[in-house]
């Protein structure tokens, strides 16, 4: 499902899509969370299982939340 933003006079449009720059850059964040240590991870607030859970996703898994 589509993510809607409010637009001027209160009509909806769709959020653009993610681009293939945006899925290398988060490809590259699930790399970097997936090399974090227990203790950077606890300071994230961030389980291990969490952060392998993340990191396993392939890199066009994009969710917009």
């Amino acid at each position: 499902m589509p993510t809607l933003s409010r637009r001027r006079h209160g009509q909806f449009r769709t959020a653009p899509r993610p681009s293939l720059f945006d899925a290398l850059d988060l490809y590259r964040q699930r790399r970097a969370l997936a090399r974090l240590d227990d203790h950077a991870l606890d300071d994230i607030g961030v389980t291990r299982e969490e952060a392998d859970t993340e990191a396993r996703r392939p890199f066009w898994d994009i969710s917009r939340r």
